[in-house]
Parts: structure tokens; sequence; C-alpha cells
């Protein structure tokens, strides 16, 4: 538990950040959604969402400060406590994102049928901004679930979801001790919506495999419904 926290503490501690500000864009795009397509007022999604978002960067930083101190088997039991505690709020903030998108792209597409859709333009930015938060969205599930998360919640070796080039046999001697972060991630869930299948990376679990499946059903439903028909209307 102590060396594979500690190894996050001061390799991948600029993910945290990463991830931190990946949630106030996303906040930002929703704020930025030019139809209405919000779930309940406008107000409630960012608020919600940032409401989440500073106790858990508080309870991280926390956690982070505890385990740098944890010397003693019963410290370390604690930081473990902790850290279970961060991520099932980060699982709840993730799951709200996705939700809150979910239902705007379906809001979306139910005005388009109804024909109560705003111009071309509007569309076009809305499905945008919908594929963009889709990917941001997705990186954090990634980077969230694999091994048991960023800093290894249950302090146990965990299963990885994700199998990367530079864990392959053949790359694995040439990057030793290597490990993905927040980028990593984010690169798997953008290629993922761009080419609909992972463009160097495998998912070995099921929970890798419907993720990932959910991720491009979201984003071939972006494109090819509402991108297409705002496209159609401009010309």
């Amino acid at each position: 538990m102590s060396h594979s926290y500690r190894h996050h503490l001061t390799v991948r501690s600029l993910d945290f950040w990463l991830a931190r500000g990946a949630v106030l864009i996303i906040v930002t795009l929703q704020i930025s959604i030019v139809n209405d397509l919000t779930m309940g007022p406008p107000w409630l999604a960012p608020a919600l969402e940032i409401a989440l978002l500073i106790p858990l960067s508080i309870a991280t930083a926390w956690s982070q400060g505890r385990a740098r101190r944890a010397s003693t088997k019963q410290q370390w039991d604690l930081v473990a406590r902790d850290i279970s505690r961060v991520r099932m709020l980060a699982i709840v903030l993730t799951g709200l994102v996705t939700l809150m998108n979910f239902g705007a792209l379906a809001r979306l597409i139910h005005a388009i049928l109804a024909g109560d859709a705003g111009s071309g333009r509007t569309l076009l930015l809305d499905a945008v901004n919908i594929w963009t938060t889709n990917v941001i969205i997705f990186a954090l599930w990634f980077w969230g679930l694999d091994r048991g998360g960023p800093a290894g919640a249950s302090g146990q070796k965990q299963q990885s979801d994700f199998l990367f080039t530079q864990q392959m046999k053949d790359a694995s001697t040439r990057f030793p001790g290597w490990s993905p972060g927040f980028i990593d991630y984010l690169f798997l869930a953008f290629t993922n919506a761009t080419a609909f299948s992972p463009a160097d990376t495998l998912p070995l679990t099921v929970r890798a495999k419907l993720l990932m499946m959910a991720q491009s059903s979201i984003s071939l439903v972006t494109i090819a419904v509402v991108a297409s028909r705002a496209v159609g209307i401009l010309n």
C-alpha cells in the first residue's frame, strides 16, 4: 500500500489536478449549451458538480497528506479507508456528469424529432459540446476505475482493465515500471470516440468493454444524428 500510493503521490500527482481541470471544463461546456437541453434549471448540473468537486478535492489533498506522513500499519489502514471514501465520491461525481450529458443528448434528439430544435448553427455547436463532454467523461471513467483507481484505493494489486502498448511483452523492457496516467486515458477516450475502437489499447475486462461500447454509442448518435441534421439545415 505505502509504496504504491507514494509512487502516485510523487509521480502522478499532476493527474489529480488534470482530473479536476477536466471537471471544470465539463462545467464550462454545460454552461455554454445554446439550446435548452438541461435536466432542470441550467445552473443545477454545474452547481451540483462544483458542490461535489470542492469536498472531493479537499478530501484528496487530506488523504495525500496523511499518506505522506503514514508509517505504521494502523496509519496506512486509515489512509486506505480515506482513499476508498474519496474514490466513491469521485464515482458519484463522474456518474452525475454522465447522466447530465446523456440527458442533454436525449433532449436534443427529442427536439430534433419533434421539430423544435434551434438553428443548424446552434445544433452543431451543441453537438460538438456534447461530443467533447463525452470524451472527457469517459476519460474520467477509465482513469478512475482501471486497476482500482489512480491511487490504488484498495491497497492491493488490482486486475488491469486495459492493456497499453507500453505494458505489452515486447515493449515492457523499454518502459520499465511504466503505468498509465490521465492523459493516456484521455487519449484512449478520444480515439474510441473518433474511430469507435481503441488505437493502441486493449480492453481486458467486461466493464471496460461495456464502458467503451457506451462511449462509442453516444459518440455515434451525436455525430450521425445530431451533427448530420445540423449540417443538413445549414446546407
